[in-house]
C-alpha cells in the first residue's frame, strides 16, 4: 500500500491490487467508499482504472479490421467481457513522491491481440485529487482502444447526483443497442436524489465532463478531460455507493454498427490514448 497527503487530503493506492485507489480522504472524511481493511476484492476498493477498454464486450467477441477477436468472459459477469484486463492484474511503481505516484503495466499480445502498456498517475494537491491513465499500443498493427476510471462515490439517504448529458444508451442484459433522450431513464441534470432513483447501469453520452455528488454539508465533483463524452452511472440496489465512470467510448462499442461515432479510438503503433479526471470537495 502506497500512502499519499497533500494538506487537508490523503489518499491510499494499492498497485497490487489492480492499481486501485484504497481511500480518499478529505480532513479524514471519505471523499470515496474506502476498502476494507484487508480486503483483496478490487470491486470493494474506492477506484480502479480501467483498459483497453471499459465496461462490457457482448458475449466476450469482436471484430477490428477484418480480425475476429475472442476474448476469455469475465469471471461473474458470463457471458461478457468486462472493463479490460488493467483491473486484474498488479501494477508496478514507476515513480512516487509524497503527494503523487505513476504505476504502470505492460501486456503482450494474446486472446487481446496486440500488445499495449498502461500508465496511470494519481496525484494529490490543494483541491484534490488529479488522475491521468494513458494506453499505448506497442504493437505493429493498428489497435482498438479505449480507457477510463471506475470511482465510487459515498451514497446515504439524502445523496444527490448531478450531470449534464445529452443521450443514455438503452439494451437488453447491459448490452446497448440504441440510444435514446438522457431524461428517458432518470434526468440527473436536474440533480436527483440516488437511493430514490430506479436501477441504473448505463452509459450516457453527449456528457458535458461534470458530475455533482452532494450531500447536506459537502459537494464532491469530479470533472473529466474534453475527450470523456461517455459516463457511465451505475446505481445498485441496496448498496452504499454510485459510480459516476468517466470513459472515451460507450458499452460494447467493439461492436457498434459501421459509421457509428462510439467513442473506439483506433490508435497506430507507437501511438497514445489518454484521459484525465479530478476529483474535489467542499
Amino acid at each position: 500500500m502506497i500512502r499519499l497527503s497533500h494538506g487537508d487530503w490523503a489518499m491510499t493506492v494499492l498497485p497490487d491490487l489492480g492499481g486501485a485507489i484504497g481511500s480518499l480522504t478529505l480532513r479524514g472524511r471519505d471523499v470515496l467508499r474506502p476498502t476494507p481493511d484487508g480486503c483483496d476484492e478490487i470491486l470493494l476498493t474506492a477506484s480502479f482504472p480501467l483498459a483497453p477498454y471499459a465496461n462490457r464486450i457482448d458475449h466476450a467477441r469482436f471484430v477490428f479490421e477484418d480480425r475476429k477477436v475472442e476474448l476469455p468472459a469475465t469471471p461473474g459477469f458470463e457471458p461478457h467481457a468486462l472493463h479490460g484486463d488493467a483491473w486484474l492484474a498488479p501494477w508496478a511503481v514507476e515513480a512516487q513522491d509524497a503527494v503523487s505516484v505513476t504505476l504502470s503495466q505492460s501486456h503482450e499480445a494474446g486472446a487481446w491481440p496486440w500488445a499495449w502498456t498502461v500508465r496511470q498517475t494519481l496525484a494529490l494537491d490543494e483541491q484534490g485529487l488529479s488522475a491521468e491513465i494513458a494506453l499505448t499500443n506497442r504493437s505493429d498493427a493498428p489497435m482498438p482502444g479505449g480507457v477510463g476510471f471506475h470511482p465510487y462515490f459515498l451514497r446515504g439517504p439524502e445523496t444527490c447526483l448531478t450531470l449534464a448529458a445529452e443521450k443514455v444508451w438503452l439494451g437488453a442484459d447491459l448490452i446497448p443497442d440504441r440510444q435514446e433522450a438522457a431524461d428517458v431513464l432518470v434526468d440527473w441534470s436536474r440533480g436527483q436524489v440516488v437511493e430514490a432513483m430506479p436501477f441504473v447501469d448505463n452509459a450516457y453520452a453527449l456528457w458535458d465532463g461534470r458530475a455533482e455528488v452532494s450531500d447536506a454539508d459537502r459537494t464532491v465533483r469530479l470533472t473529466a478531460s474534453a475527450n470523456a463524452r461517455w459516463v457511465h452511472v451505475y446505481r445498485p440496489q441496496g448498496e452504499a455507493f454510485v459510480c459516476v465512470e468517466p470513459v472515451t467510448h460507450r458499452p460494447d462499442a467493439l461492436n457498434a454498427p459501421p459509421g457509428e461515432n462510439s467513442g473506439v479510438q483506433t490508435l497506430p503503433p507507437g501511438e497514445t490514448l489518454t484521459l484525465a479526471m479530478r476529483i474535489g470537495a467542499e
